[in-house]
């Protein structure tokens, strides 16, 4: 755990209740990326090309079909058209659809601390850029389709993450409040939601970004989970908004 923003010794202890906890999906809490490669692999071998290392493609995870399509073509030195890198994109994501959950697991220490921060009072919401049919069928096969207060994906607003607006309407939806609210991601596209919304944001160090987790601008990073309760609490009002001292 590295508290990069601090807030100062004062605010440990701080109660969770009433706190919005957001969390990112792939990457945050679950390790997709296996699944997510061998959807890619299936979907160049499906159309002709040849398939890439993992090495290759796991660097895009993070940024979306289209971007591990070109890290893998471009691993071969091959390319491919617009229109064909669109038809490869249909087909991972089709492969992936029915092939969810073969690798995939939640990161270690996630579920028990999830379950601790709802018994102490804390809304907890899913803040993820995947299609919310991908999420529909991911968070049943990993056992925590009834975790989220809340929950939107890429498609569910008409905006989505870096766009501020992600985090600030689903905080809206869990009947929470901006100032007692948290990011939880492993990505650019996280961190930049967050502080448009005004949010402070842990970044995970075992996430997909590109770049070291120091270099996101988190206000905090996190090894393990079981570190969160105590970054939340950190980042937390000495008092509830609109209360008096």
């Amino acid at each position: 755990m590295r508290l990069i923003r601090g807030q100062g010794e004062r605010k440990w202890g701080q109660t969770i209740h009433r706190a919005t906890i957001l969390f990112d999906l792939d990457g945050t809490i679950a390790d997709t990326a296996e699944d997510l490669i061998d959807a890619a692999n299936a979907a160049l071998i499906a159309e002709g090309f040849p398939p890439a290392s993992a090495g290759a493609i796991r660097p895009g995870v993070g940024y979306g079909a289209k971007a591990m399509l070109h890290g893998a073509l471009g691993s071969a030195g091959r390319s491919a058209s617009a229109a064909q890198i669109q038809r490869l994109a249909e087909r991972l994501v089709a492969h992936y659809e029915d092939h969810i959950a073969i690798k995939t697991r939640l990161f270690p220490g996630f579920l028990e601390t999830a379950n601790g921060l709802r018994l102490q009072g804390a809304k907890l919401a899913l803040c993820t850029n995947k299609l919310e049919r991908l999420v529909a069928r991911l968070l049943p096969a990993l056992g925590i389709a009834d975790l989220f207060d809340a929950q939107a994906g890429r498609d569910t607003f008409p905006f989505h993450k870096p766009d501020p607006r992600h985090v600030t309407e689903l905080v809206s939806a869990v009947g929470g409040q901006l100032p007692l609210a948290i990011m939880i991601g492993d990505s650019e596209a996280d961190i930049a939601a967050a502080k448009g919304a005004g949010v402070p944001v842990v970044a995970v160090r075992f996430g997909y970004a590109a770049v070291p987790p120091e270099s996101l601008g988190a206000d905090a990073i996190l090894d393990r989970f079981e570190e969160l309760p105590g970054l939340i609490r950190a980042f937390l009002p000495l008092h509830e908004p609109g209360l008096t001292r």
